[in-house]
């Protein structure tokens, strides 16, 4: 992918050096990221029992101060690409937005390390990168890049920007107003079709990520080759299938929260050959 010379965003929180109290970095116990991790073996989202912890920890966010950044080369690399990408789905949803007669409300990327304090309850690491629509942020500790390469074998820059992509699209998502209507259907549901209804919010998702990859190239060129094919080993890397089948040997479909790896292929290529956010209507069709 061709960062050199491209925009950086200027909607980037680092909150790398943030120290808590006593020298701790904040956040929940270990308990609660012990339930999280076995709530997504059983094909739970993590992020529902990381924000019940939270709660139940009180609603005041922990005072914290900030120290300077220290930064190896590899984060420094993944720090640069995490705000050019940002900066090019500013680009492409601003126009897009535009072209439907809407304005585009760009959203904040935070970074940070192990725990920090969001409107969704804290966040942990062990969440991965997330969108949180209750403060318009997407959140990612860049050490999930090294996981995304080490543990899911999907290595490279694109397969990065598809992971930032992918959180954007849950914020075009929220301000089309897509993902509080699924929100308050899934409460009115048993947890099987919750469940369905969450594949389809997050292969929307995808879809949308891939929305911006075609006008990232098409307007801009910004992929190389081989480009494409690492976002798509990403997604096949993330598919609820490969998921469950590494951690118990089995899978389990009516537990799937994010589809299966050939549904995220699917809709990423969905929105990568269309460009075309009205081809990305997962919940009105049979193939999401």
């Amino acid at each position: 992918m061709r960062t050199d010379n491209q925009r950086e965003s200027s909607n980037i929180e680092d909150r790398r050096g943030a120290r808590f109290p006593g020298g701790g970095k904040g956040g929940m116990g270990l308990g609660v990221i012990v339930l999280a991790l076995a709530a997504a073996y059983f094909g739970i989202d993590p992020r529902i029992v990381m924000q019940a912890g939270s709660q139940l920890q009180g609603s005041a966010p922990a005072s914290s101060s900030q120290e300077p950044v220290k930064e190896s080369e590899s984060e420094q690399a993944a720090r640069h690409l995490v705000a050019v990408v940002l900066a090019d789905t500013e680009d492409t949803w601003k126009a897009v937005f535009a072209k439907g007669g809407a304005q585009y409300r760009e959203p904040t990327l935070v970074l940070f390390r192990d725990s920090t304090d969001t409107a969704c309850g804290t966040g942990q690491t062990a969440m991965g990168p997330f969108y949180c629509s209750a403060d318009e942020k997407v959140y990612i500790d860049l050490g999930f890049y090294d996981e995304l390469q080490s543990r899911f074998k999907a290595p490279g820059d694109f397969a990065q920007a598809y992971v930032i992509a992918h959180e954007v699209g849950h914020h075009v998502q929220h301000l089309l107003g897509i993902s509080g209507k699924v929100q308050k259907a899934r409460q009115r549901v048993s947890d099987t079709e919750s469940n369905a209804l969450s594949v389809k919010l997050e292969l929307q998702a995808d879809c949308l990520a891939g929305v911006w990859g075609h006008h990232a190239n098409r307007s801009r060129q910004l992929l190389d080759d081989g480009d494409i094919e690492e976002a798509l080993t990403a997604a096949i890397a993330v598919g609820d299938d490969t998921l469950q089948k590494q951690a118990r040997g089995h899978v389990a479909p009516d537990s799937f929260t994010h589809g299966s790896a050939a549904q995220r292929v699917h809709w990423f290529r969905q929105g990568l050959d269309s460009g075309d956010l009205n081809r990305c209507d997962t919940f009105g069709s049979k193939a999401g």
